[in-house]
């Protein structure tokens, strides 16, 4: 069985990598889809986003990353993925992702596996990542090394 752990991965962090994980070990088979969002503003670009998700998963037997434009049941469909597997941190999350996996099965029959964060983890996120790092905070306990080597990088060469 092959599922998509889609998301914007900006930038990856431990909780990603935990769900990431967890879906490879109910599917064997993982993609992790690194969205483009035109109207989002990222700390790092599409390539770069791919470049960490890939670096941070190469561990992970069974995981690959790939970039997702379009829609998500397109992208499944073309790659013979049957399930969806987002991980949830609080209500508002639930309440978000049960409206994408009712449309997302009702267009193509897509299901969605929601799997809660784990409590390590529960209250991460990339915005709060980010948020941190800009304001010249230590993010390397929530995120790869690589990624905040990174991170650090990006802050010194804007200061610079």
């Amino acid at each position: 069985m092959r599922a998509v752990c889609p998301g914007s991965f900006d930038p990856i962090t431990h909780g990603h990598l935990d769900v990431i994980n967890r879906a490879a070990t109910l599917f064997g088979e993982v993609i992790v889809a690194v969205g483009r969002n035109s109207a989002k503003k990222y700390l790092f670009d599409t390539d770069e986003r791919v470049e960490l998700a890939r670096a941070a998963v190469a561990d992970i037997p069974g995981v690959q990353v790939e970039v997702l434009s379009g829609l998500l049941v397109d992208f499944c469909r073309e790659r013979d993925a049957g399930y969806v597997v987002k991980g949830l941190r609080f209500a508002s999350d639930f309440d978000f992702e049960l409206q994408m996996a009712h449309i997302n099965h009702s267009l193509t029959g897509l299901e969605t596996v929601l799997l809660p964060a784990s409590a390590q983890w529960g209250t991460l996120s990339s915005t709060m990542v980010r948020e941190v790092a800009t304001l010249g905070g230590d993010v390397s306990a929530f995120v790869p090394a690589l990624v905040a080597e990174r991170i650090e990088n990006k802050r010194t060469d804007h200061e610079g």
